[in-house]
């Protein structure tokens, strides 16, 4: 029988992309999900592309970065499944634009999403995944390793979960609760995928048909690989990792390396 089986997940922003091949990983391998997403349409479309398992998905809409959302969605998920085995704290959002072009309230707008949207429900969940000796699982990027030219708000976002992952996993050691930070590199887009532009705008990103990234499907697998062996961090992709042990030993190497392929990242960054 799977690890998985009848165990009940939450996957914030899971209406597309990561956070729904997620949940159809999961369901595949037999837990209850429910999902998450702040459009209504969206999100219906993601748990109607599971209707072949409705009796094991469940879904939720609104911004969990707002404490009562993040609140009702627990007790919601509660009323249904009865439980929490897993929290996946999958919310977020990107930006563009170097730090002098601009506006302040672009870091506001990535904190409130990424930070705040996995602060509310980890807090709310908390009580729940103590009865169950649950996971509570952070989604973060390889711009948390290094921050990245013309990714500021979101490499600075991303690196916050780790100071949140520590401390958590100390706080709650007690009752036996497994923590752990995924570092995900550069990743299949779903269409019309928005990123926070400098003056604070929404902006679409463009296709990466044409590059090398990872499928949905590879990051999902490595995320129930984590849940099932609850293992601490994990960084995705050879050169994550290669980047992740250069940049513990030498910094000042990485930054070099960032400095002449500056024209990449401006590519990558479209």
């Amino acid at each position: 029988m799977s690890y998985f089986q009848n165990k009940v997940a939450i996957i914030t922003g899971s209406s597309r992309g990561i956070g729904l091949s997620i949940a159809k990983e999961l369901v595949a391998n037999g837990a209850l999900v429910m999902l998450n997403g702040r459009d209504e349409n969206r999100l219906h479309a993601a748990q109607n592309s599971l209707s072949d398992v409705a009796d094991r998905v469940a879904a939720f809409a609104g911004d969990v970065a707002i404490e009562e959302t993040a609140n009702a969605l627990i007790a919601a998920c509660l009323e249904r499944f009865g439980k929490i085995d897993f929290l996946i704290n999958n919310v977020g959002v990107s930006s563009r634009g170097n730090i002098g072009a601009l506006s302040p309230s672009v870091f506001r707008l990535l904190f409130e999403s990424n930070v705040m949207g996995s602060v509310c429900p980890t807090i709310a969940a908390l009580p729940s995944i103590r009865q169950t000796k649950g996971s509570i699982l952070f989604i973060s990027s390889l711009v948390a390793v290094h921050g990245l030219p013309g990714l500021a708000p979101y490499s600075a976002s991303k690196m916050s979960l780790r100071g949140i992952v520590e401390s958590l996993r100390i706080e709650e050691a007690k009752n036996h609760i497994h923590v752990g930070l995924i570092y995900v590199g550069m990743t299949e887009i779903v269409t019309d995928k928005e990123a926070i532009a400098a003056d604070g705008s929404t902006t679409v990103l463009a296709s990466r048909a044409d590059k090398k990234v990872q499928s949905l499907q590879e990051v999902s697998k490595a995320v129930l690989k984590q849940l099932r062996k609850r293992t601490y961090r994990s960084v995705l992709t050879p050169l994550g990792k290669i980047n992740a042990f250069l940049q513990a030993l030498f910094p000042l190497l990485v930054e070099k390396i960032i400095l002449k392929n500056l024209h990449k990242f401006d590519e990558g960054n479209k």
